[in-house]
């Protein structure tokens, strides 16, 4: 098939045998071979080069290669879409560079690597290092082989900017980058552990019997890439760094790949690519200053080679005269990097931009963000987006900007800096200032009402009217708005960064402030606290007592969820105390309420249900009802506990009238669990089953497993307490099923009460896929839900 294949494309190129030898570097005699079928597996750098002669991309590719390995095509295409295990199939790689070239030696190592594999000792992971200066192309030789090699992990290819290098500083963390692997994998967040030590075990155990290739993009150190390494054999990582990462190679195992400038054959080949040979050939001493003056660079060659095909009339001594002039050098990216003249090429660039694209340009370089949408960069410039699309369509002509996926924009980072650069020489600061503001105004807005449409209900915080320009995004529905946090996750946790450093306190912490509900339910506990303590800094250098207050609060809550009781005890007397001073009975009462439910974790319910009726008393002086509704179902539910049963129906049942009266549903739903409960405690098992049902259809309806979870365990035991097992024991299941996907430490005592449920002698029943799943999600959300243990309803910012 390979000889057939072969011959097609050949003839497809109306190529001889010889001519085709000659443009892939293999011989006459290889060639005639394989088309005869003498050689049927010819060596992977021989296919390689006849690939790259003969330009085979995409599926085409894909085909040849298998045909000189011998490996199946699947009938469904590259990759299927899940594997059999029931988890994701990512394909993370970038496309490939249309116009790479050349990188013959390193491709042959890399080839080798592979080919060696078998030979490693038992548990060995292939590890690549590829190191070198910016803008060499270290990244499109990864991807290049990459793509080539994918169909050799059919279990997945992984891949991320670890941003080591990056204007902003805003480097990615490990823990980030395994979140991003996780999400790739299709790991329901609720499965995803709060520790970021635990999930990266979960991270190689998915890894772990498959094969899965994984690119780790612009590594700053071995330290960051570590806990990114699969720790299973037959998967192999690629690592990508201006660094060597010595450490990596020395410790554990990393084969070394040096990617230097390109050679003056290798330089002239990418320029031949864009521009042709002929006229190549006509200016031969313009090409080869081109080639000097760009560094062999293929960064800078690239951006030549772009301005000479837009311009294929001009002569290529013109673009060779403005790189002479232009002089001056870029300054290196890090003290690292060697010195690398490329600051001509982007100034040349930047001139022929008209004037609105030019203060696009300078504009990006104040994003703190990886990548920028169409909406926010219309406030970045005060614009309308109609007038921004041809502009951003300008930059990406000129190759100063890239859109890597349909309206979402990114610049390389040498191209950030000389943005950066540019902006702070041309623009005032009140300019500047005036950018930065619309920009936070926007994700600002944007956030806030995205928060909305996941939130059950918050109290609100005092936003200022946006800055004139700004054109938040439209958010429709929860879906919309789960899809739009997800998307701009990084850009809002480096705006919170951004604007704690700049002076803008206020946009800090309400920014954080509005992406809580979206970190509770997709289970982001880490950006929820890293975001929160940039805002607590922040709000305390600016002495903004409301703000510190709120984000104590919120903090609060997911050190509760992260298991650290007594940190959020401390954060709520704190918040407790700040509003006091404010005069805010409303911010003391949250807070007091709060930490009713943080002592009640503690199983301190005396002092929790002294927490909640001092709260419950601030809330009836202000007239907060839906508070004193949430708060009598506290007061409620801690007198259970405590064994006070009829009184914690009393109050139960004023809050259930309140809270049906409002239209709280989320309040309603904990108010009926708490009441099963108790009316299972006095006995009266056929009325608690009736209120437990009540409950388990409202906190469907809001998706919260953990709290769905906690409501079938009540139920459970009021079924046992009729003697009817067979109810106790689905609802256990029911439970037990939730309660395992969320990684949940009440599962084993859950499984323990299953098994005692059982009849003597019978086997233990399977936990089957459930209604309650199916039904437990938020319309047009993934499945996620807080890892909590049950309560009453869920604390208020």
């Amino acid at each position: 098939m390979l000889g057939e294949l072969l011959r097609d494309h050949r003839r497809r190129l109306g190529l001889t045998q010889e001519e085709l030898a000659e443009r892939a570097g293999v011989s006459v005699r290889s060639i005639c071979h394989v088309e005869t079928g003498r050689v049927e597996r010819p060596r992977p750098a021989t296919v390689r080069r006849l690939a790259d002669a003969l330009a085979l991309t995409g599926t085409g590719l894909e085909e040849f290669r298998r045909a000189a390995t011998g490996l199946p095509y699947p009938e469904n295409g590259l990759m299927p879409g899940r594997h059999p295990g029931g988890i994701g199939v990512p394909a993370q790689l970038p496309p490939p560079h249309p116009h790479f070239v050349g990188r013959a030696a390193q491709l042959d190592r890399l080839d080798a690597l592979l080919a060696a594999e078998g030979a490693l000792p038992a548990g060995a992971v292939v590890i690549s290092a590829i190191a070198g200066t910016a803008g060499v192309g270290k990244t499109a030789l990864a991807v290049h082989w990459a793509t080539r090699v994918a169909a050799r992990f059919p279990d997945g290819q992984l891949y991320v900017n670890l941003r080591g290098f990056h204007p902003s500083g805003a480097v990615m963390t490990s823990a980030e980058a395994v979140r991003v692997f996780l999400d790739a994998f299709e790991v329901p967040a609720e499965r995803v552990p709060a520790d970021a030590e635990a999930q990266s075990r979960l991270y190689r155990n998915l890894c772990a019997g498959r094969r899965v290739l994984v690119l780790l993009d612009n590594a700053r150190d071995a330290e960051q890439v570590r806990p990114l390494l699969p720790g299973a054999p037959g998967c192999l990582a690629l690592v990508t760094s201006r660094n060597q990462l010595t450490g990596l190679v020395a410790s554990d195992g990393a084969h070394p790949l040096r990617v230097d400038l390109l050679t003056t054959a290798e330089a002239w080949h990418l320029l031949a690519r864009r521009l042709g040979t002929a006229r190549l050939a006509e200016e031969q001493a313009a090409v080869t200053e081109i080639i000097a003056r760009c560094a062999r660079l293929p960064l800078a060659l690239s951006i030549v080679a772009a301005r000479a095909a837009a311009h294929p009339h001009f002569p290529l001594a013109v673009f060779a005269g403005e790189l002479r002039r232009a002089g001056a050098a870029l300054d290196p990216f890090t003290g690292d990097d060697p010195a690398t003249d490329v600051r001509g090429v982007f100034s040349w660039s930047y001139r022929r931009l008209g004037p609105d694209a030019a203060r696009l340009f300078r504009l990006l370089g104040l994003h703190p963000g990886p990548d920028i949408g169409e909406a926010a960069t219309a406030s970045l410039t005060g614009q309308r987006p109609e007038r921004v699309r041809p502009l951003l369509a300008e930059l990406t002509r000129a190759h100063l900007l890239d859109q890597h996926t349909p309206g979402r924009y990114t610049l390389h980072d040498l191209l950030r800096a000389y943005a950066t650069e540019l902006t702070r020489e041309h623009d005032p600061d009140r300019d500047r200032r005036a950018a930065l503001h619309r920009l936070l105004d926007h994700y600002l807005c944007s956030a806030a009402t995205a928060s909305e449409a996941l939130s059950w209900y918050r109290d609100p915080i005092p936003l200022n009217a946006p800055s004139p320009g700004v054109l938040p995004e439209e958010i429709d529905g929860p879906a919309g708005a789960l899809a739009w946090f997800t998307a701009e996750l990084p850009n809002l946790t480096a705006a919170v960064r951004q604007a704690a450093r700049s002076a803008f306190e206020t946009h800090a912490w309400q920014l954080a402030w509005t992406m809580a509900a979206f970190f509770d339910l997709a289970g982001h506990w880490q950006d929820w606290a890293t975001t929160h303590l940039q805002a607590l800094d922040a709000t305390r250098r600016s002495g903004d007592t409301l703000g510190e207050a709120r984000t104590r609060r919120n903090l609060a809550r997911v050190s509760t969820r992260q298991g650290r009781h007594q940190e959020a005890l401390l954060h709520l007397r704190h918040a407790q105390h700040l509003s006091r001073e404010l005069g805010d009975p409303a911010g003391q009462a949250q807070a007091l309420r709060n930490a009713s439910t943080v002592l009640g974790h503690q199983g301190r319910h005396r002092e929790a249900l002294k927490s909640a009726q001092e709260a419950l008393v601030l809330f009836r002086a202000i007239g907060h009802r839906i508070g004193q509704g949430r708060v009598l179902n506290q007061i409620g539910w801690q007198l259970s506990l405590l064994g006070e049963h009829q009184e914690a129906v009393e109050h139960c049942r004023q809050a259930l009238r309140l809270l049906q009266e409002l239209g709280d549903r989320d309040g309603e739903g904990a108010t009926w669990d708490s009441l099963g409960h108790a009316h299972h405690h006095l006995g009266d098992h056929r009325e608690a089953i009736t209120c437990l049902t009540r409950s388990l259809r409202l906190r469907r309806e809001r998706g919260d497993l953990g709290e769905i979870a906690g409501t079938l365990d009540h139920l459970a035991e009021a079924h046992l307490s009729r003697g009817d097992h067979a109810e106790a024991a689905a609802c256990w299941r029911g439970a037990l099923e939730l309660l395992d996907r969320l990684g949940h430490m009440d599962a084993e005592r859950v499984r323990e009460r299953l098994r005692a449920a059982q009849p003597s002698g019978a086997q233990p029943t399977e936990v089957q896929p459930s209604e309650v799943w199916r039904r437990a999600r938020l319309p047009g959300a993934r499945d996620t839900s807080p890892i909590l243990p049950s309560h009453p309803a869920a604390p208020s910012p």
